[in-house]
């Protein structure tokens, strides 16, 4: 059982990290065009469009990513509670 919750936390954090990296991405021009941004956005954009319709953006920021990273976070902490409770 440890095992499975280590792999489902890793991969967890690994798609955090992954936002992470097409989030920042934005700041720079042409970034998401690559071949990388592209498999960054088939990746992360399925995620993050719910967020996206109901989180409007502030101004020119848009904050939807970073409810969305908040998101995983809770999921992964209810994972690691469901992990405790089992054991």
């Amino acid at each position: 059982m440890s095992f499975l919750f280590d792999i489902l936390s890793n991969v967890l954090s690994i798609y955090m990290y992954a936002l992470i990296i097409y989030i920042l991405m934005s700041w720079f021009p042409q970034a998401r065009d690559t071949a990388f941004g592209r498999i960054l956005a088939n990746i992360c954009e399925p995620y993050l469009e719910p967020f996206r319709k109901f989180i409007p953006p502030l101004g020119m920021f848009d904050i939807s990513p970073i409810v969305a990273i908040y998101a995983l976070q809770l999921a992964q902490h209810g994972l690691r509670q469901v992990f405790i409770m089992l054991t």
